[in-house]
């Protein structure tokens, strides 16, 4: 795949629509969740990898365009997701509460990885 004008336009419009998505569900959810772990960063962190997961799944069946792979996986799942937020949440939590940063860590890493191969499973198994 070539750097062409086009892709990085599709990577820039998926990434502004992915930080606005991300914006919104994690103010929402940390609106209706006001609880000590960051759930909101979590939410989007593991659906941003299902659904990476499941276009993965797609571009192994050769069913979807290098441009578009690029706006939705490095454009909008890359904005939507974040790990620098949860790094630094981690953090701060550990430096309150070793159990909720422990606990953040845990359910990020293997929630995350979690996500992505049941995506990733779930789509394979339905294209088939």
């Amino acid at each position: 795949m070539t750097l062409s004008w086009q892709t990085l336009l599709a990577v820039g419009l998926g990434g502004f629509l992915g930080a606005i998505a991300r914006a919104y569900v994690v103010h929402i959810t940390n609106k209706h969740f006001p609880v000590d772990l960051p759930v909101g960063i979590l939410l989007v962190n593991v659906v941003g990898s299902f659904i990476i997961g499941c276009l993965f799944a797609i571009v192994a069946h050769n069913m979807i365009s290098d441009i578009t792979k690029s706006f939705i996986a490095t454009g909008f799942l890359g904005a939507l997701t974040t790990y620098s937020t949860f790094a630094i949440e981690s953090f701060f939590l550990l430096q309150s509460s070793f159990l909720l940063g422990i606990t953040n860590m845990f359910l990020n890493l293997f929630g995350t990885v979690l996500a992505a191969a049941s995506g990733y499973k779930l789509l394979h198994f339905l294209i088939k």
